[in-house]
């Protein structure tokens, strides 16, 4: 349905006076109960208008008024709540990816698993051995000396994790493995110490110090492989860090120098050699070299780069030497907001997670109270103290909420990640949802739909006039527009030698053209609904070619005459939109051009409809005509006059060639502006969307199964029991698999 507003909900509130967002680096969460407690402190704190906490990145992006908090009071709010956060500023800062805490994960999860199997083959000797074996009270002691530092070193940030939570008055996975952890030792380091009480009331004292070390091994060991995934998940926004050269060459009192980046400039002036990378953003002033772009436009082949052109920072260029003014630096460049932009949407969250969010939240004390209903369960119907505990601390063990917690982040972080090496900026999940779920998809036509580098074919004078005086005139006006027709224009009267004149007062008319003053007379530049606003007559004479533009000149009144311009299409769009038909997207343009012109470049592309003719606010009253039909409308567009559209649209995709408002307003930027990036961000969009719900399936799936499983249900008909040790490996499986299968996403290539 369309929204009341141009603008999109959170575009109008990011935008509000005095919110600042900050990116919190958060230790100590290992699941979605985690997530959850997180969250909830944050948005209890004062001032803060939107918190989201990943648990894949290990960070909470919080948006606040300055003027009621500041970042440290949303540490202090963190800290409260039993976890841990550090400004983003702070060097070292934890974060699981960091290959130190990998290795410590590795070597405590292998301690702790060999400990386990090595108790494990104790506790079956005297029955393998026989009378010869040694004394069954000498290897429970030996067990016993075993299993207490695999639980200090290797368990130990478990249990305290959990007490955190205790204290907090919380609950997350750590509670429940501590729980049953905790609850199995004591009961075998009672069964150790006093057996006789055990035989007194008819108890087995058994020992279950094998089952202690194999959940906590089981545990760490999917921890360590879930650090692994998570890194891999992220190495998308790793590969844009590495591209930054840290140095620079600069040209300053005619000497050169190395400066580190963070001194550079705009203004400066860099020397580039050929196999370096470049350094900042910037405009050649000498030199001729390829430069290859791809890693940052999703171009693959080279482009040619010389005096005048804008070469990126983090591009590698091949085979020239180059000297270039620096014009943005830092988080200002190309590079610098496209790290901004991936980071900012893999810290987003999609709407598919709010189901996830809703279960985890009440998650955790619901596994606690089953596993008490089994407990109490076993003993009603005569199972036995012994095996009604072991049943009850598998059930605990089982019930892992991190899948849940990492299903849609996963999914997310990685389709982002790819997106961005595709040239395809995500500005987030909820655009990223907005995109796969779009049923239709609007194209503009000039810059999007065609090159946007239209030729001037014709030039007609009336009889008054010289085509000269025509070109002259109107590309006195183009001058400082950056209208591809415009440019166009221009080029025409510089390659025809034609004087180039001053024009004043110049003013844009979207949709329309421009007007201006020119040797102190008012002139205009536009299509027939401009000269009908200033009562003017268009000329009369044949309709153009198809395909052709058409643009009236005119002074003081008077019609000088007439500018045809011919655009092409792209290469890709006619194959992009048959791969949209094949997806049962159905397409239209809307474009400001004549029907006639619009209706050649549909007929080439393939389009289903057109509407021509259109101004800025026509076009965003038929998105929204389109929307009230029931349609999920998504625009692609590149102009100023497409970015009302673009946003009231239910996805924007903006073509990384256009204007920077466009780039503004839309969900996902096509940084190579080629159409066949439109269907490449559906077709990834919907991958996404169908690994997040198969993600979520397994989530579900497997608590639902494996708890009942646990507690024992198919033990009267079948036999079949989980010791907790085989809980605990299924539950490490759970998260591994959601994270492998989000993983799958690095592999995606448009077919």
């Amino acid at each position: 349905m369309p929204t009341s507003s141009v603008e999109k909900p959170e575009t109008a509130a990011a935008k509000s006076a005095g919110v600042r967002t900050v990116t919190l680096p958060v230790m100590g969460m290992s699941c979605a109960a985690c997530q959850g407690h997180v969250e909830r402190a944050l948005r209890g704190t004062p001032g803060v208008c939107e918190a989201n906490v990943n648990l894949l990145t290990n960070s909470a992006r919080v948006s606040f008024d300055a003027s009621l908090t500041k970042p440290e009071a949303l540490i202090a709010s963190v800290r409260e709540a039993g976890y841990d956060a550090a400004m983003p500023a702070e060097a070292g800062a934890p974060s699981v990816d960091q290959p130190g805490d990998e290795g410590r994960l590795r070597a405590k999860a292998v301690f702790t698993l060999v400990a386990g199997t090595v108790v494990m083959v104790l506790a079956n000797a005297p029955g393998w051995l026989g009378t010869g074996g040694p004394p069954h009270r000498a290897l429970e002691w030996l067990m016993l000396v075993i299993t207490v530092p695999g639980m200090i070193w290797g368990g130990g940030i478990v249990y305290r994790q959990a007490w955190t939570a205790a204290i907090h008055r919380g609950t997350n996975m750590n509670t429940l493995v501590a729980l049953g952890t905790g609850a199995a030792f004591v009961y075998s380091l009672a069964a150790t110490l006093t057996p006789g009480i055990f035989v007194r009331y008819g108890l087995r004292a058994d020992v279950y110090y094998d089952a202690v070390l194999l959940i906590l091994g089981f545990l760490l060991l999917g921890r360590w492989l879930d650090a692994r995934a998570k890194r891999r998940t992220l190495d998308a926004l790793h590969e844009f860090m590495r591209l930054q050269p840290q140095q620079a060459r600069v040209l300053r009192n005619g000497n050169e120098m190395d400066l580190p980046l963070a001194e550079v400039v705009a203004g400066d002036v860099v020397v580039l050699r050929p196999g370096e990378r470049v350094p900042v953003d910037g405009v050649v002033l000498s030199g001729v070299s390829s430069i290859d772009e791809s890693l940052i436009t999703g171009e693959s082949v080279p482009v040619v780069r010389q005096a005048g052109d804008r070469v990126i920072g983090g591009s590698l260029n091949f085979d020239g030497a180059l000297e270039y003014r620096a014009t943005s630096v830092g988080a200002d460049s190309v590079l610098g907001q496209m790290m901004r932009l991936v980071e900012e949407a893999q810290g987003s969250r999609a709407p598919m997670q709010q189901l996830a969010d809703r279960v985890s939240a009440v998650f955790v004390p619901t596994v606690l109270g089953l596993a008490l209903l089994t407990f109490v369960a076993w003993i009603a119907f005569g199972g036995g103290a012994g095996r009604a505990f072991a049943v009850s601390v598998a059930v605990l063990v089982i019930a892992c909420p991190c899948a849940m917690g990492l299903a849609v982040p996963a999914a997310l972080t990685v389709a982002i990640g790819r997106g961005a090496q595709l040239g395809v900026l995500f500005k987030g999940g909820e655009g990223l949802e907005r995109v796969a779920r779009a049923d239709m998809v609007v194209f503009d036509k000039t810059g999007t739909l065609t090159e946007g580098k239209p030729l001037v074919t014709a030039v007609h004078a009336e009889q008054s006039f010289r085509e000269e005086e025509v070109l002259a005139l109107a590309a006195a006006l183009e001058r400082r527009s950056e209208h591809p027709l415009a440019r166009a224009i221009v080029r025409a009267a510089e390659d025809r030698g034609v004087p180039a004149q001053a024009a004043e007062s110049v003013r844009a008319m979207p949709g329309k053209g421009i007007q201006g003053i020119v040797d102190g007379r008012s002139a205009a530049a536009g299509n027939e609904a401009l000269l009908r606003e200033m009562g003017m007559a268009p000329m009369t004479g044949g309709e153009p070619e198809p395909g052709t533009t058409r643009m009236f000149v005119a002074q003081d009144g008077a019609v000088f005459g007439t500018i045809e311009a011919r655009d092409t299409l792209r290469a890709s769009a006619k194959e992009a939109i048959a791969g949209l038909r094949r997806l049962g997207i159905r397409t239209a343009m809307l474009t400001g051009d004549t029907q006639p012109t619009a209706q050649a470049i549909a007929r080439a592309a393939g389009i289903d409809e057109v509407w021509a003719g259109l101004l800025p606010e026509q076009k965003l009253e038929k998105i929204r005509d389109l929307q009230s039909q029931g349609r999920r409308v998504a625009m692609a567009g590149d102009g100023i006059n497409d970015a009302a559209a673009i946003s009231q649209a239910d996805a924007g995709l903006a073509m990384g060639t256009g204007a920077d408002l466009a780039r503004e307003a839309g969900d996902a930027i096509l940084l190579h502006g080629e159409p066949q990036q439109i269907l490449e961000a559906v077709l990834l969009a919907r991958r996404a969307l169908r690994t997040m719900r198969q993600n979520l399936g397994w989530a579900f799936g497997y608590n639902l199964l494996g708890i009942p499983i646990a507690a024992g249900v198919l033990y009267p008909a079948f036999g079949i029991l989980l010791s907790p040790a085989i809980a605990s490996a299924a539950m490490a499986l759970s998260s591994v698999s959601v994270l492998a299968n989000s993983l799958r996403l690095r592999r995606f290539a448009p077919s």
